[in-house]
């Protein structure tokens, strides 16, 4: 843990006071939203092994969840002003695959593709396959979200995309897939088309989807 940041840091100890201290500290001295969220990843991608090694259990997920919680009611106010668009840019349903609960990381994107114009379908944490196919067919929407932080959970997301085969929507929808431990080889087994390493690719990837790049 030593290379990461003291923002970061403080969030795998679980420091609320100091993690607080530090997120206002970058607020008053001008710091970009995205760049802080940018810390708090690194510290939930910490976190998320710590898990997986059984050095943290659901307790410290919880506690970490709230922390952040806090960080995102400073940031929220922020990052509606990253980008505005008077029109509505398209529909993305997102969500966080089943047997996960983590909501963080969606939140962030889902405040950034409102802040961009486009209408979210957010369907929450622990979703199984069948509420993402039938909540895709309902809408009509381009682009799928897949959120998770652990690491068994990639099960998850390539049922929603084989199961999204099964109903003949593939080839309609893109399908993104995000969150802390989420990589290139994730994204090749599930089958997703997209790989959003943070949440401004994200939102790109749903504009240049959309036609709105």
């Amino acid at each position: 843990m030593s290379n990461l940041t003291q923002l970061a840091r403080a969030l795998v100890d679980l420091d609320e006071e100091l993690v607080s201290s530090l997120v206002k500290q970058k607020i008053e001295a001008g710091e970009p939203p995205l760049n802080i969220i940018k810390e708090c990843n690194e510290g939930m991608g910490q976190i998320g092994k710590l898990f997986e090694t059984n050095e943290y259990y659901l307790s410290e997920l919880i506690m970490s969840g709230e922390i952040l919680k806090g960080v995102m009611s400073e940031l929220e106010p922020l990052l509606a002003n990253v980008e505005k668009d008077s029109s509505s840019a398209g529909v993305v349903v997102i969500g966080t695959v089943k047997d996960d609960i983590h909501d963080i990381g969606k939140n962030i994107v889902v405040t950034l593709l409102k802040g961009t114009g486009f209408e979210v379908v957010d369907l929450g944490v622990d979703v199984p396959a069948e509420t993402f196919v039938k909540t895709m067919r309902e809408t009509g929407a381009k682009v799928l979200g897949l959120s998770a932080l652990l690491n068994f959970t990639f099960p998850a997301m390539k049922e929603v995309v084989d199961q999204l085969a099964a109903a003949g929507l593939r080839d309609k929808v893109k399908v993104m897939i995000g969150g802390a431990p989420c990589n290139e080889e994730v994204r090749q087994f599930a089958g997703a088309d997209f790989l959003a390493k943070d949440a401004a690719t994200g939102v790109s990837f749903c504009k240049q989807i959309y036609g709105q790049n």
